[in-house]
């Protein structure tokens, strides 16, 4: 190649290069876009906004909007523009209102060019495992059945004087043991990591799927999911029972960095007393994916009704109630639209049935918040219309003082549990507020997905309301505070913990 050829095909691809190679600028009008589209996006299905827009959430809007954009204006490059979304997001300080991860362009357009055009690219469907050829413990590993970090106490008690390990929380499902305070107080402390029985350790896995097979039943993930499930309860009211026997003066509840999970955090409430148990108001975004719950809910109330044609005329009613409260709330969702561009200009008083764009959707529990056992003949049609009904048998395994360890990581199912374990005055919190996620998902909806970046958020979609009308999401606030101190350690903070719940027993002032 001669000299002036090679001059000439240089200076061809310096003209190519920038148009298909180069890095975009930054465009800071495409960012801005991307903002007003995530705010526009939240007031249309965010079930929190209304609430964080109200002066006793401790927030304020109006300041986040203000900061996020200056932030944007002032921002010199994409990383600055991101951060400054991804700060918006954070300012909320919802836990469950969280980015999720960016996916990559290039295989889903792939994915759906191969699907249009049966070429190669159409994508194959992972196999599920044939669970009846696996062995119990490579079959539950399949399933995901594994024990969550946190298993320890979240205060060391096991450390100090007098104190003991009933179980280790491996070998079984919960921790458990003996604590004693300094005055020699004896107190029974059980420690639940999650509120997920999945995340029992894979020997509850591992003997369900035994049993299975010992009846020659096929290995089902559904049915096994469902006896793990109930054993996980079985073996609280076990703990409770034997910590009644040993005579301890109260039980703790140890949910210090229980990050959460999933119904039971209602239902284990019956577990700890024989009273009446109610449960938390349930609210939804009226945005179109709650009929996708009101749904849900009416599939299985009518499945009911079907399976159960010889039910007792009451019984009938009641479900037959209970769909019709569903389909209004379904017919209503359109109603509670109103326009919430408001929270970014100023702050008003939070009211669930004003302009929130929430819509009634029962209670934490279903259709109704409370049932007395065998209220309906069968705890099967009974637990179509209030869940918590499947724990019936295990209600009131404790009877006595209870007692709930919480701390800043504790959240969403766990703060379930906090909150109906102290609006029904069973127990009392000891320790710090929880850290604020409220109910979160009833839902599973797409994440929204800007269009100039393509950052993706989770964004909540029902709100528990407290005893006192208040949102589950501004977080559980104790009875009797805990806080760290200069100096201390874990240990002498156990010791203090112990130490504030004899004195406040010794008061007679438990719930």
């Amino acid at each position: 190649m001669n000299r002036r050829l090679a001059i000439l095909t240089l200076g061809l691809l310096a003209a190519v290069v920038p148009a298909s190679a180069e890095v975009a600028a930054f465009d800071r009008q495409a960012w801005l876009r991307d903002y007003e589209f995530l705010k526009i996006q939240l007031e249309r299905s965010y079930s929190n906004l209304a609430w964080f827009a109200s002066p006793g959430s401790g927030n304020n809007l109006p300041a986040l909007e203000r900061r996020t954009r200056r932030a944007l204006d002032a921002a010199e490059g994409d990383d600055d523009a991101k951060a400054a979304i991804l700060g918006f997001v954070a300012g909320f300080h919802d836990g469950h209102l969280q980015s999720v991860p960016t996916l990559q362009p290039g295989l889903q357009s792939g994915l759906q060019s191969g699907l249009q055009s049966g070429g190669i690219n159409a994508p194959v469907p992972t196999p599920r495992p044939a669970l009846d050829k696996m062995s119990p413990v490579d079959g539950c590993a399949a399933l995901g059945y594994a024990p969550v970090r946190g298993i320890a106490f979240s205060l060391p008690f096991e450390s100090l004087s007098g104190s003991s390990i009933e179980s280790d929380g491996v070998s079984r499902v919960f921790r458990s043991g003996i604590a004693t305070s300094a005055r020699g107080t004896r107190f029974g402390v059980v420690r639940i990591p999650r509120f997920r029985p999945q995340d029992a350790p894979p020997a509850s896995c591992v003997q369900a799927w035994k049993a299975e097979q010992a009846a020659h039943h096929r290995v089902d993930a559904d049915v096994l999911r469902d006896k793990i499930a109930d054993a996980w309860f079985e073996i609280l009211a076990a703990q409770l029972k034997a910590f009644q026997k040993a005579g301890v003066a109260a039980v703790i509840v140890d949910v210090g960095g229980n990050t959460g999970g999933n119904d039971s955090g209602d239902w284990a409430a019956r577990l700890f007393t024989s009273r009446d148990v109610h449960s938390a108001r349930l609210l939804m975004s009226a945005a179109p994916s709650a009929n996708g719950y009101f749904d849900e809910q009416l599939g299985t109330l009518r499945d009911t009704l079907s399976a159960h044609p010889q039910a007792a005329a009451q019984v009938k009613s009641a479900l037959s109630n209970a769909v019709a409260a569903f389909e209004r709330r379904k017919a209503g969702v359109a109603e509670r639209n109103c326009d919430l561009s408001w929270v970014w200009q100023q702050q008003k008083p939070w009211s669930p049935s004003g302009c929130s764009r929430l819509i009634e959707a029962g209670f934490a529990s279903g259709q109704v918040d409370y049932l007395p056992p065998g209220a309906l003949g069968d705890r099967t049609v009974a637990s179509s219309m209030y869940w918590a009904a499947a724990v019936d048998p295990l209600r009131g395994a404790w009877s006595g003082a209870v007692y709930i360890l919480t701390d800043d990581k504790t959240a969403s199912s766990a703060e379930m549990f906090s909150a109906v374990m102290q609006d029904n005055a069973i127990a009392k919190v000891v320790g710090v507020t929880t850290e604020g996620d409220g109910c979160g998902f009833m839902q599973d909806d797409a994440p929204v997905e800007l269009p100039h970046s393509h950052l993706r958020f989770r964004v909540p979609n029902c709100v528990r309301l407290r005893a006192d009308g208040t949102n589950e999401v501004a977080g559980v606030t104790p009875n009797l505070l805990v806080q760290p101190t200069q100096g201390e350690d874990t240990r002498a903070r156990a010791a203090r913990v112990l130490e504030v719940i004899d004195e406040d027993l010794r008061k007679g002032t438990q719930a």
